[in-house]
């Protein structure tokens, strides 16, 4: 998953990157309002953490213009604990309203709700066939025995059972699993795939020829 953080506080921002990189998230950052619009407008996110006070253009203003565009999830940062305030973000689009200072395990929390919400998920935890997956421990069990996924394998997993049903093409997965820094000839996602199947089963995941992955 992708997420990008607004946030012109160069240590909580950094601080932010770090825990969602380790949760297994992709993580994008943006110190200014008008950066993370543009950023927002122009590449499809799984969610934004937006913090309301931002130089030249406030979270409110970038919010607004945000939901003239897309419907990506927006959980909100701010350190004005004001009734006000929080009905003003979500009467704005947010999704989801945190208030500074927070614990990161409950942000963390958050955003994984708002995601599966965003998608039609209410339920964090999925069992195919023989198959058990924990979406919030990120574990993958098969016949009851953990199976060990590396990195990429678990995240392809995780964003086709949260997109179950659909076909998922290889752009859409190079976007939303890959960064920018990322070198993708080296890292095919059918390398990931073959790799999968052999620890999962292979009729896991369905090959659309042309349209590309889902799991039904």
């Amino acid at each position: 998953m992708k997420i990008l953080v607004i946030e012109d506080e160069p240590r909580l921002a950094h601080n932010l990157a770090k825990a969602m990189r380790e949760d297994g998230y992709v993580v994008e950052t943006a110190d200014n309002g008008a950066e993370g619009l543009f950023r927002a407008e122009n590449q499809d996110y799984d969610a934004l953490v937006l913090d309301v006070m931002l130089p030249g253009m406030d979270g409110w203003t970038v919010l607004d213009r945000l939901r003239r565009s897309k419907r990506t999830p927006v959980l909100m940062l701010t350190a004005r604990d004001h009734p006000k305030d929080r009905v003003r973000g979500l009467d704005t689009g947010a999704d989801d309203y945190l208030v500074k200072p927070f614990d990161l395990s409950e942000l963390l929390a958050r955003l994984r709700a708002l995601i599966r919400r965003s998608v039609g998920q209410a339920v964090s935890r999925w069992e195919i066939k023989e198959l058990e997956f924990d979406t919030r421990a990120r574990t993958v069990r098969k016949a009851g025995v953990p199976i060990v996924l590396t990195a990429r394998e678990y995240a392809i997993v995780e964003y086709l059972i949260l997109h179950r049903g659909e076909v998922i093409s290889r752009t859409q997965l190079y976007e939303h699993l890959w960064d920018e820094n990322d070198d993708t000839l080296s890292n095919l996602v059918d390398v990931h795939v073959f790799s999968i199947r052999k620890k999962l089963g292979a009729d896991l995941i369905t090959t659309r020829r042309g349209q590309g992955y889902c799991i039904e």
